[in-house]
């Protein structure tokens, strides 16, 4: 049963709708829980315009890559990292399909024109490591190719550790059940179809496929230097909210922790790889 017109008018503050709720057993769990979510969401937000400022002064470079399965939230999370930041020193990078140039040039080089400059924060939805998954679980490298990349990559990225560039690297990891329904939201929204492709319900065909590849990435480009992250969740909200809380707490900026929310990620959502962690997205 909704408020009746009088309960609203009576109401004064956000404590006297809950009470004429509660009163009259009115559901408002879903409400409460958007309202929590948006307000946390705003409170970090405002500590990443506090990061950014920090970055910008030290001349930083940072790099945060967001992987995973195809519905997994990266999109989502990026856009509320990259909300309300100085478009002057962030951006997002989602490379298209390489041109017939860039298929004979070295695999990372497009990527090496893409990376942040002094000061800057840059997004990455995907990255290089769609070699790693899906390119050779669709067939869209050679077997060479794949382990040539294998090789390189901790090398690769060893460099740009050793040249001062900050990459935080994050799998967000769904399971199956959710992917699915994640598609099929897609399908039923005019607003989102957009996002939706034939390759994508390979996904769900190719599941083992891709697990496969995945863990045989993780134990091979999980370094000290440059970590994989796990986000380990089927709310997106959640995955928004730590996966922001893991990156705020790797820096020491002025101003840390001034708007009172919780810098501390949740150590059962956010974690780094070992072999022995069960995925939900196994």
């Amino acid at each position: 049963m909704p408020f009746t017109t009088k309960q609203l008018q009576e109401a004064q503050t956000r404590k006297d709708l809950i009470a004429i709720a509660r009163k009259h057993d009115i559901p408002i769990t879903k409400t409460l829980k958007k309202l929590r979510y948006e307000a946390e969401l705003r409170l970090l937000q405002t500590e990443f315009v506090n990061l950014q400022k920090y970055i910008a002064q030290k001349k930083m470079r940072v790099a945060v890559i967001f992987e995973g399965r195809d519905a997994a939230g990266k999109g989502g999370s990026i856009k509320r990292f990259k909300e309300h930041l100085n478009p002057r020193t962030s951006r997002v990078v989602a490379l298209t399909k390489p041109t017939a140039v860039e298929q004979g040039q070295w695999y990372f080089r497009r990527y090496i024109k893409v990376l942040p400059n002094p000061g800057e924060i840059v997004f990455f939805d995907r990255s290089w490591y769609n070699r790693a998954v899906v390119e050779p679980v669709m067939g869209f490298c050679t077997t060479e190719q794949y382990y040539t990349f294998i090789e390189q990559v901790p090398e690769f990225e060893h460099l740009l550790y050793e040249d001062n560039l900050k990459i935080i690297k994050f799998w967000f990891s769904i399971s199956k059940k959710e992917q699915k329904r994640r598609f099929e939201s897609r399908l039923s929204n005019p607003l989102k179809q957009w996002k939706f492709s034939p390759v994508d319900m390979k996904g769900q065909e190719l599941w083992d496929d891709y697990t496969q590849y995945k863990e045989e990435m993780f134990s091979k480009t999980h370094t000290n230097f440059s970590p994989w992250t796990i986000v380990k969740t089927n709310d997106k909200k959640e995955a928004r909210l730590e996966s922001m809380r893991h990156v705020l707490s790797l820096f020491d900026y002025e101003g840390k922790g001034s708007t009172g929310v919780t810098l501390s990620p949740d150590p059962n959502v956010i974690m780094r790889y070992y072999r022995s962690v069960v995925q939900i997205d196994n």
